[in-house]
């Protein structure tokens, strides 16, 4: 692996969001900037190609990436508004999934889950109906 692609590969690991090239080139340049964007584009698909970074869809018409995290997990809620992206786990919607790929006569291997959704402002929390409480469940 070269210098360069060292540079690019730190700056993912060290990325807490999900960035596109571009954002990838930027990060990457202030640290050396001798790269250029052509060899992020290379290193990108490479890693990708190698199963260490995966490409997301998130909308606004760029590809997002982010390490792959064998093993765990998440999914994303995207803000329709501003592009955040907010990563959440959750068991009981992949034990769902799970039993439903098994009624379907398949053994589950995995998922993608991608919600779009919009922050609700205070006065449209206030008028939001409350969750009922289920049946036996603790208060």
């Amino acid at each position: 692996m070269t210098g360069q692609r060292r540079v690019i590969a730190r700056v993912l690991s060290d990325a807490d969001d999900h960035p596109d090239v571009e954002e990838l080139y930027r990060r990457a340049s202030v640290l050396d900037s001798r790269i250029s964007v052509a060899t992020v584009y290379r290193t990108v698909r490479l890693l990708e190609e190698k199963g260490i970074l995966e490409r997301r869809d998130f909308g606004g018409g760029r590809a997002r990436y982010e390490a792959t995290e064998h093993g765990r997990h998440h999914y994303h809620l995207i803000d329709v508004d501003n592009g955040k992206v907010i990563e959440f786990e959750d068991q009981e919607h992949e034990e769902l999934m799970r039993r439903v790929a098994e009624r379907l006569g398949f053994d589950f291997v995995s998922m993608r889950l991608e919600l779009f959704g919009r922050k609700r402002t205070v006065q449209q929390e206030a008028k939001a109906p409350q969750p009922s409480k289920r049946k036996g469940a603790a208060s």
